[in-house]
């Protein structure tokens, strides 16, 4: 299990969360809403963990969306910062970058 992920869901109980400028334009065009990604985190599998990043630990995951179309969501915590879990992007997808589980990359 992802420390990160841990993590993210325990600050996004709390309330304490945020969406990025670039979150919420990814959310829009792919007719996602901020509601889909939290609703769909506690269900979250981790696709990629990044706990390293230079700008603070971060996880992608595979989410569902209230329709149970996968959606790909990375959650981030600014580094040297304890909170708030951030929405970096989200994004639906693609069938020709990703196999049928949406949890590997195709080469």
């Amino acid at each position: 299990m992802s420390e990160t992920l841990e993590h993210v869901r325990a600050l996004v109980a709390h309330g304490e969360v945020r969406v990025s400028v670039h979150g919420y334009d990814e959310l829009a065009a792919d007719n996602m809403t901020v509601h889909d990604v939290i609703e769909g985190l506690p269900t979250a599998l981790v696709v990629e963990d990044y706990p390293d990043y230079p700008k603070g630990p971060c996880v992608l995951v595979l989410e569902q969306d209230k329709a149970g179309q996968p959606i790909h969501v990375v959650w981030g915590i600014p580094k040297g910062q304890n909170s708030p879990a951030v929405v970096v992007t989200a994004y639906r997808p693609d069938p020709a970058k990703w196999d049928e589980t949406w949890r590997t990359r195709r080469t």
